[in-house]
């Protein structure tokens, strides 16, 4: 709907239980509560398919659901960019900056929370903004975020070669690019549940990793691991507590920013999820202690061990050097000489993991265009098992295509295409948050009683307008 329409026409109801194409969370089929009804005004894509055709099936779990909202946070971006925000903001700037961007996160998943679990559907970037805002901004809205994990698909390729040289450099990386793609394509072309049982084992070895980094980290701190206590000391040098004031803040708040995209990902499993109504509350209700210790919890212990005027903070910007990555400097402070070793396996997961999601959401989101009329019809085609296998397909190949883009030696396009691809991701959150507000008015201005959300955001109306 056009911005300027009224909230009634913005959601198009004619009956409390009729809402968005849904029954009221009354109900308690095996659907999670959501039943369709014959509103064609108001149903959403997945409720409006061919009769006999294949559809999505929701054969997410609760347990899947739970990992891949913290795989789609903990990344390269975590393990080892966090270092450049010690540098450019100090020990005490990189906290706020995390923990600024990190609130923001968290309301952006209460917001998707609400509306994802009131409308599921596997693309609610496109679906939202089309409903809520413009259908010409949906449009966009839904290619950009293909567009965007597309080509972080192709750097994640890009990233397997060189982690995976690192043990064998005599060996070219495009072998192990390829050999990634293939495992990739092959969890996502299975089934969804392929798809988030490998998902959640990478995002628990991950998880065990930030959680055994801890426990290391605290430990070193206290001088329990052999070597002289660091206690606060990293805090009254030179740069620190805060580096360059207000500028380094916000040099670190976009590196934060980039660090945690991919956590909305879990709006788009809604689509796929056993139980939507009970399992997506819990998930979103927990982002917010997972922000807390994964990420507020590393940033603060990196700044502790680490001296924000490390040289080698600086130089740790990609995947090449996993070995002077923050996470690798604590674990050699502990006198853990396999540390590198370590973080290197644990990083070649972590982008495995990237490039598994970014195939996943990249496939629903080109479904549902498909079926709305605003990508080719050929790829709305559906497997037995629940698969956009055409999408797949599709996204797979440009994926390469970025990839052998960056073979070519072409680094200038490679490396702008990449920044393209972050900030329309910033764009999403923005998006999230005026779909969420007109959502919420437009609920309310047609007297329906918020007690009957089957998840309500809290902070309403501080928490969209913050984020």
């Amino acid at each position: 709907m056009a911005a300027g329409s009224d909230y009634t026409a913005s959601i198009g109801v004619a009956h409390h239980r009729d809402i968005g194409g849904f029954a009221s969370p009354a109900s308690d089929d095996d659907s999670g509560g959501f039943q369709e009804k014959h509103v064609e005004a108001v149903k959403s894509p997945e409720s409006v398919q061919e009769s006999g055709e294949p559809k999505l099936q929701r054969k997410l779990k609760g347990r899947q659901m739970g990992m891949i909202a913290i795989g789609g946070t903990i990344g390269t971006g975590l393990f080892i960019g966090s270092g450049s925000t010690l540098a450019d903001a100090g020990p005490a700037g990189a906290l706020i900056a995390f923990l600024v961007m990190g609130s923001m996160v968290f309301f952006v998943c209460t917001s998707l929370g609400e509306m994802s679990t009131f409308i599921p559907t596997s693309d609610p970037f496109n679906h939202f903004a089309t409903r809520f805002l413009d259908p010409s901004l949906g449009f966009a809205f839904g290619w950009n975020y293909w567009y965007s994990w597309m080509l972080t698909v192709g750097s994640e390729l890009v990233a397997c070669g060189i982690i995976v040289q690192y043990w064998l450099p005599h060996l070219t990386g495009a072998i192990w690019s390829v050999i990634a793609l293939a495992i990739m394509f092959l969890l996502n072309a299975v089934s969804v549940r392929g798809y988030g049982e490998a998902e959640f084992w990478m995002s628990a070895l991950k998880v065990l990793a930030v959680f055994v980094f801890v426990i290391v980290g605290i430990l070193t701190v206290a001088g329990a691991t052999g070597g002289e206590a660091i206690g606060g000391r990293n805090w009254h040098i030179e740069g620190a507590p805060f580096k360059d004031h207000i500028v380094g803040i916000l040099k670190a708040c976009i590196v934060a920013a980039f660090s945690m995209q991919g956590t909305e990902i879990v709006g788009i499993t809604v689509g796929e999820c056993a139980n939507p109504r009970r399992e997506v509350p819990r998930v979103i209700r927990s982002v917010f202690w997972r922000i807390l210790f994964f990420y507020i919890a590393s940033i603060l212990i990196i700044g502790l061990v680490i001296p924000n005027n490390d040289p080698n903070l600086v130089s740790a910007s990609g995947a090449g050097d996993v070995a002077i990555s923050p996470f690798t400097m604590v674990f050699q402070a502990a006198g853990a000489a396999w540390a590198a070793h370590l973080m290197n396996a644990v990083v070649l997961v972590t982008v495995l993991s990237a490039g598994n999601s970014g195939l996943y959401a990249c496939t629903r989101v080109l479904w549902v265009l498909a079926r709305e009329g605003k990508a080719p019809r050929v790829l709305r085609r559906v497997t037995r098992r629940g698969v956009p296998f055409w999408a797949l397909v599709f996204t797979s190949l440009w994926s390469a295509v970025v990839f052998c883009i960056s073979l070519a030696g072409n680094q200038s396009v490679y490396v702008f295409l990449i920044n393209l691809s972050g900030l329309t991701g910033m764009g999403f959150w923005l998006g999230i948050g005026l779909c969420h507000w007109r959502f919420r008015r437009a609920y309310v201005a047609q007297g329906y009683d918020l007690n009957d959300l089957p998840y309500r955001a809290g902070f309403f109306p501080f928490g969209p307008v913050y984020a």
